[in-house]
């Protein structure tokens, strides 16, 4: 086709395609009813990812231009040179022609730039993941909402409004609900977290925490040392504000630690970036002797650590690990935690655990951002917790999630061919899968979709588009009755990839999840 895209401009690729179309329709080339070439085809004739394609369909379709049929692809609309396909009536003054819209893309920041390309990313991701209710999708890493104690969270609510009502919906502290930091002081040391009140900042999820961290230390072309494979959102907030990444590999104990040192020596970052429990996407946790190694680096350069924790109640070994601060003497960790794991991640609740300097830092950037977390959440999830009533909910879904997980491994033992490795995680939500040589996770997906199954292609998880031969599976959000099915699907998928002529695999750029 004659569209050639300019790699070199500002202009952002999915801006590019949408303008070409944009004016083969208002030039007549394009008639009402012709469908615009398939997202897949298109994004392998131009050589960019199918959610570029799929961003520049979708502003189409938001101006008019275009319509979409689920199931059928793009079309282009009824227009006749004016919006909405709207014909002057006979008599009626023709209208004056448009002014060409404002190219808002141009005036965009580098770092809303980034944000609008990871964003796009993720709605194909999730689009993908959810074509069919017949699709069994281990993509989501997240809680099952079949479990939430919705009922019991309603009776707190309730209550909190009666009682604290008129205080709770006026302006609040940046800080926190009082005696919600005061609570998290208790719950933390049962993992070996010793916190004051005022070296705890409430914030709207571990997400938030992050984008406030990387927001207070990070300046643009400043070094941000990252753990890989990774959760993708902090690796798009760290470039966000014009971070350089540097990927910090994993192996069966966690980050390497004499990657991490040479890193240090020669770059000096100036965060490190982990998840030591629960690793998204492995499951996998950091031994005692990597986090001891990683700790001694972290002060030797005088680097601190951000850890993504994960918690304790969902880890599946006898003892759950210590988290990094637990271990921290000397200061460096600043330590992210959230309730969108155990209880329900619409309420975007979590904290950040830092030396009271660090957190007073936090604290006034949040105050710029948001001002404060809702109190009237804040207080009712402190009454659920003070009633209990997350402990009894979190050993209910604890059992649930470990036996799905069960449920998962002893399948992929059954169903999956020879070559097909796996980790075994020891706690979160997920595993990763490693392919046999030459299959491509990207390309497995839109093969596996087609035999009912979906997951996340590994290069999500990658800050360098490597990653292309594993695959990530959660287990979370999947009914134990169909991980088996699901399972058997993904193995006759890779059987059938196998049959085929083999390839070099190919990295693929990141596509984004939660």
């Amino acid at each position: 086709m004659s569209l050639v895209l300019d790699r070199d401009k500002r202009t952002p690729l999915a801006h590019q395609i949408r303008a070409h179309f944009e004016a083969l329709i208002r030039d007549g080339r394009l008639g009402a009813g012709v469908k615009l070439p398939a997202t897949r085809e298109l994004a392998q004739q131009l050589g960019v990812n199918r959610a570029t394609v799929a961003l520049a369909y979708e502003e189409l379709v938001a101006s008019g231009l275009a319509r979409a049929h689920v199931g059928q692809g793009t079309f282009v609309a009824e227009h006749d040179g004016a919006p909405n396909g709207h014909r002057p009536a006979t008599g009626e003054a023709p209208r004056p022609a448009l002014r060409a819209p404002i190219d808002w893309s141009a005036l965009l920041s580098r770092s809303a730039r980034v944000s609008v390309d990871a964003d796009a990313r993720w709605r194909a991701l999730a689009s993908t993941s959810s074509v069919s209710p017949n699709v069994i999708s281990f993509a989501g890493g997240m809680p099952d909402s079949g479990l939430f104690p919705t009922d019991a969270f309603r009776r707190v609510l309730n209550h909190v409004v009666r009682e604290e009502g008129e205080a709770l919906l006026q302006y609040a502290g940046a800080g926190g609900y009082a005696p919600l930091r005061q609570y998290l002081t208790t719950y933390l040391l049962r993992v070996g977290v010793e916190a004051r009140p005022e070296q705890i900042l409430i914030v709207n999820g571990s997400q938030q925490g992050f984008d406030l961290i990387a927001r207070t230390f990070v300046d643009p072309g400043d070094a941000v040392a990252i753990e890989q494979p990774t959760y993708p959102r902090a690796a798009h907030v760290a470039r966000a504000f014009g971070a350089d990444l540097l990927a910090v590999p994993w192996d069966g104990e966690g980050p390497r630690a004499e990657v991490l040192e040479r890193l240090l020596a020669r770059h000096a970052p100036k965060l490190v970036y982990c998840q030591p429990t629960g690793h998204n996407p492995t499951g996998l946790t950091m031994s005692a002797e990597r986090a001891q190694r990683l700790l001694a680096i972290a002060a030797e350069h005088q680097v601190p650590i951000v850890e993504d924790g994960f918690d304790g109640s969902l880890q599946y070994g006898e003892r759950p690990a210590l988290p990094l601060k637990a271990r921290d003497r000397d200061g460096f960790v600043i330590y992210i935690g959230t309730f969108s794991k155990i209880l329900f991640p619409g309420l975007r609740l979590g904290w950040v655990v830092a030396p009271e300097p660090v957190i007073e830092r936090l604290e006034a950037a949040k105050q710029l951002a948001d001002l404060h977390t809702s109190a009237l959440i804040q207080a009712a999830v402190h009454r659920f917790c003070a009633l209990r009533l997350l402990d009894r909910h979190v050993a209910r879904a604890a059992a649930e999630y470990s036996r799905r997980r069960r449920t998962l491994l002893h399948a992929l033992e059954r169903r999956m061919p020879p070559g097909v490795t796996w980790t075994d995680p020891a706690g979160g939500f997920s595993l990763l899968v490693t392919l046999p040589a030459g299959i491509d996770g990207g390309t497995l997906l839109a093969r596996a979709i087609d035999r009912g199954v979906s997951f996340t292609p590994g290069t999500a998880f990658s800050i360098d588009d490597s990653g292309a031969g594993t695959v990530r599976l959660a287990f979370s959000s999947v009914p134990a009755a169909r991980i088996e099915e699901g399972v058997r699907r993904l193995g006759e998928t890779i059987q059938e990839e196998l049959k085929r002529p083999r390839r070099r695999a190919v990295g693929r750029p990141a596509m984004l999840l939660v």
